[in-house]
């Protein structure tokens, strides 16, 4: 069968063709909404991504804390819980489940929503690379903190953070790819992201295949872009001459 790429072009509403492609208003043609779709995708997967950042590097340093059996019981309960729980049904307690318990929640957006059950999942898988992370560099960094009179806090925010993250670049590059292949989710809500454009459109004009083709290739563009950047940073950001004591799975 022969792929048919005109339908791009047509008029979302009365199924027209669009002479400049590009309408006026949003999702006014099918390449409209294509790129309005992907924008949403972008938004929800890099929201996320903050969100998995923050709370991942906080729970990963609880879990490396030494002396705090509580602290680290908090961090490993936490990666436990939102890493053995699948991401869709995260979400559904998030956008139904939560709501109902607590109203109040009722009147933020679902787009907030799908970010904090993105996120919060995430934060778990980054959280164990932290960790990794820490552990994987010499003694010598925390007690060379330490003998300069850094705080807990201190030698975490400007020794052990700055380098396990230099170490932990290359999984975290394969982490920000997952999280955009995981913003699909969105769809279940009703999040007009890549993968519900796909389905809505098949449906209205029968080009499956010219759909996903399409949506298949701007997941590939953003994901060697993401690629791209972070390459960048980790070629930037290496430290000459380092070498992680006992590989990224060691330990103190």
């Amino acid at each position: 069968m022969a792929l048919d790429w005109h339908f791009i072009c047509n008029d979302t509403i009365t199924g027209e063709l669009v002479a400049s492609c590009l309408g006026k208003g949003q999702d006014y043609t099918y390449l409209d909404w294509l790129l309005s779709a992907w924008g949403w995708t972008a938004k929800v997967a890099f929201s996320a991504l903050a969100v998995a950042l923050i709370v991942g590097t906080l729970v990963g340093a609880l879990r490396t804390l030494q002396g705090n059996r509580l602290l680290v019981f908090i961090g490993d309960a936490w990666v436990e819980l939102f890493r053995n729980i699948p991401l869709l049904v995260q979400l559904f307690l998030w956008y139904y489940a939560l709501p109902a318990i607590f109203p109040s929640l009722q009147a933020i957006p679902g787009f907030v929503m799908v970010v904090f059950a993105l996120g919060f999942f995430t934060s778990a898988r980054i959280a164990e690379q932290v960790r990794a992370g820490v552990f994987s560099l010499p003694k010598g960094q925390r007690y060379a903190g330490m003998a300069m009179g850094f705080t807990t806090f201190q030698t975490y925010r400007y020794v052990l953070l700055p380098m396990a993250f230099r170490i932990i670049i290359p999984p975290l590059t394969s982490e920000t790819m997952n999280i955009v292949k995981n913003s699909s989710v969105a769809f279940a809500v009703s999040i007009a992201e890549l993968t519900m454009y796909a389905m809505q459109v098949q449906e209205e004009t029968s080009r499956g295949i010219e759909v996903y083709l399409a949506v298949t290739t701007l997941y590939i563009i953003t994901a060697l872009f993401i690629n791209r950047v972070m390459a960048f940073i980790e070629k930037r950001a290496r430290v000459p001459g380092f070498v992680a004591a006992g590989g990224m799975g060691g330990g103190h």
